[in-house]
């Protein structure tokens, strides 16, 4: 397979997308930022079901989008939202073969993967409101290891199917190889290897694999060296299957047609607005001061993005993120809250990180203003988030942060 590898690719991190759903989101939970957005997310989630929960067996990343969880309890208000897509299905729409069980899943699974021993067997149908996956702890006699393939139906050529093949920035995520293709169909294909934990406090590795067809149909597939992503040992030095033979899983024409069983969405366009990426970065990279270089910067989705600066003592780590649909969020807002002659509601905070990296603090504010637009500027002590402290406090201060915030330049992102 012919790949473009990648030397400084994508956010959110094959383990740092691991704990963006299921145990959290947000790729930092030790940070009040990460509060923030995993707040924000799951009042998302309850309206669209766009990130499933439980932490019931192994979580599987295709950076982008393809966020796939065994166990969960997503789900629209009213049960009828597609936690793979995060639109309203159609139900009982006459172009929708037939459901596939997750026991038939669960079948070709093991009918796709080498000779070994089977057990801990997990799966969903195609007509699950959380989604279809199928998972096993497969064990080729060097040790168990889970291994599974999780399926989704995205809109071609839409936002989500665009990103889910993009490798993660190093930046937030240490990995040990990424690459991308485009196969023969036009199909696009990722594979990932990286770790459970961005500072590599365990050994527990994850590869995972991303297929997107130009008809939106997505698989991801992805395995780990211990029988379950958290709280299992390492059993095994990698996860059991090569390259190549993750590769052939992820493209089995099984799942493609499994795919095709899921409900389609009545429309495509049901979520609220997002801010583009690009412009996004390019306005936070706009509002830096001066005084400071941008040495990196990088786009994660549509609605978040980051620079790297450097104030000639050292580097620090800026987020920004920009939601739209979030005025439900007004009695959430952590901390003090400083309401403006414009009714914004503006919030600041400083914490040190507990998790992950020695030393390092984040200082955040966050505005929400009258219309549900909420952005939230974070500055970090480090110039990666994985990474011990560089500085003693982040290279912006917090005033600067609420000149972020606060700027005009975010009112007309759509």
């Amino acid at each position: 397979m012919s790949v473009d590898q990648h030397s400084d690719p994508f956010e959110e991190r094959l383990s740092a997308a691991l704990h963006d759903a299921g145990d959290t989101f947000e790729a930092d939970r030790g940070t009040l930022t990460d509060v923030g957005l995993t707040r924000g997310r799951r009042i998302r989630a309850r309206r669209r079901a766009a990130v499933l929960g439980g932490a019931a067996g192994i979580a599987f990343v295709g950076v982008g989008g393809a966020l796939l969880l065994p166990g969960g309890n997503g789900g629209g208000e009213d049960g009828r939202t597609s936690a793979v897509s995060g639109s309203e299905v159609t139900a009982g729409a006459q172009d929708t073969p037939a459901p596939i069980s997750g026991k038939e899943l669960i079948r070709t699974l093991k009918g796709l993967l080498p000779d070994g021993r089977f057990s801990g067997e997990e799966g969903r149908g195609t007509d699950s409101s959380l989604g279809p996956f199928a998972k096993v702890v497969y064990d080729d006699g060097e040790g168990p290891a889970a291994v599974g393939v999780g399926l989704q139906r995205v809109k071609p050529g839409g936002s989500q199917a665009r990103e889910a093949t993009l490798c993660p920035d190093k930046v937030l995520t240490p990995y040990d190889s990424c690459a991308t293709s485009v196969l023969a169909d036009g199909s696009k294909f990722m594979m990932l290897k990286g770790y459970l934990d961005p500072d590599r406090r365990t050994d527990t590795r994850g590869w995972s694999a991303v297929l997107v067809t130009p008809q939106g149909q997505m698989i991801s597939a992805g395995e780990w060296n211990s029988a379950a992503e958290k709280g299992e040992p390492v059993s095994r030095p990698a996860p059991p299957l090569s390259a190549s033979q993750l590769e052939e899983l992820a493209t089995a024409p099984q799942w493609r047609a499994a795919v095709d069983a899921i409900p389609k969405p009545a429309d495509w366009s049901a979520p609220p607005p997002r801010a583009a990426g690009p412009a996004v970065l390019e306005r936070l990279a706009g509002l830096v001061p001066d005084r400071l270089d941008v040495v990196s910067k990088g786009s994660q989705g549509k609605e978040d993005a980051h620079v790297v600066v450097d104030d000639g003592k050292g580097r620090s780590f800026v987020r920004i993120s920009v939601r739209h649909g979030m005025s439900d969020l007004v009695g959430e807002i952590y901390g003090p809250v400083e309401k403006l002659e414009d009714g914004t509601r503006v919030a600041t905070w400083e914490k040190p990180r507990k998790e992950d990296a020695a030393g390092v603090v984040v200082w955040t504010v966050e505005a929400l203003r009258t219309d549900g637009r909420r952005v939230m500027a974070s500055a970090f002590s480090t110039g990666a988030q994985h990474e011990d402290a560089a500085l003693g406090t982040p290279a912006l201060s917090m005033e600067e942060l609420r000149t972020i915030a606060l700027s005009p330049w975010w009112d007309d992102l759509e």
